[in-house]
């Protein structure tokens, strides 16, 4: 039975290629939760790394796969939720976090040097059908009835992206958004997923053409080959 717990357990926690650190550190973590309501706790650290961190005492409730808001003292970043502790368990109020731009770290800390955190647990009922990739892509977002607004998608997969914004669109908000990759562009139909104030929306697109996800694919392909 013991044997049994600890493979569950490994499987849940995924392999990581980098070591953390066990450290406890005030933080605040903000974005929305399962209901779509805005949050904003301080929680403390268990442990860190240069790409991700380990929570304790999140009172809100968030999905998996989620983007929230960290800051630590002046710094802030925004990161993914990987793992959420299960209720009622020794792990109830722990989230795992992958930063999800660990070029810039947000611990002030002598960190070891490590390979990229594969962290990577399994969810039940898991939406992520494609694999997301990092990338640096000037976006134009145009909602109905708004002035345009422009930003940074930080990630993109065949299904959204996130794009980085001071002032979020409201979630289920529709809109039109352009994508560019040097003289490529590429305009799709999308709407707010979820938003972190303060660091941006995740995007989730619709009403997909075929075309449209063949281009999309190149483009893809064109930001991951330019990143070897």
């Amino acid at each position: 039975m013991a044997t049994r717990a600890a493979s569950q357990r490994k499987e849940r926690m995924g392999k990581r290629g980098e070591p953390r650190t066990p450290v406890q550190l005030p933080v605040r973590t903000f974005g929305t939760d399962l209901r779509g309501r805005i949050f904003s706790e301080r929680v403390s650290t268990l442990d860190v790394s240069r790409s991700g961190a380990k929570l304790s005492g999140v009172k809100a409730t968030i999905k998996g796969d989620e983007i929230v808001g960290l800051t630590c003292g002046e710094k802030k970043a925004h990161f993914r939720v990987k793992w959420i502790g299960q209720p009622g368990t020794a792990t109830e109020g722990q989230v795992g976090l992958l930063n999800l731009s660990p070029e810039r770290p947000l611990w002030d800390l002598n960190l070891p040097l490590g390979l990229t955190d594969g962290f990577r647990p399994v969810h039940r009922g898991e939406r992520r059908k494609t694999p997301r990739f990092n990338c640096d892509v000037p976006v134009q977002l145009r909602p109905c009835g708004e002035a345009n607004m422009w930003g940074k998608a930080s990630d993109i997969s065949l299904g959204g992206c996130f794009v980085e914004m001071t002032i979020p669109l409201k979630l289920d908000a529709k809109f039109e958004i352009s994508l560019w990759l040097g003289e490529r562009k590429i305009t799709l139909q999308g709407e707010v997923a979820s938003a972190a104030p303060g660091f941006g929306i995740g995007v989730r697109f619709v009403n997909v053409t075929q075309q449209d996800q063949e281009s999309l694919g190149k483009l893809i392909n064109e930001i991951t080959h330019s990143l070897i």
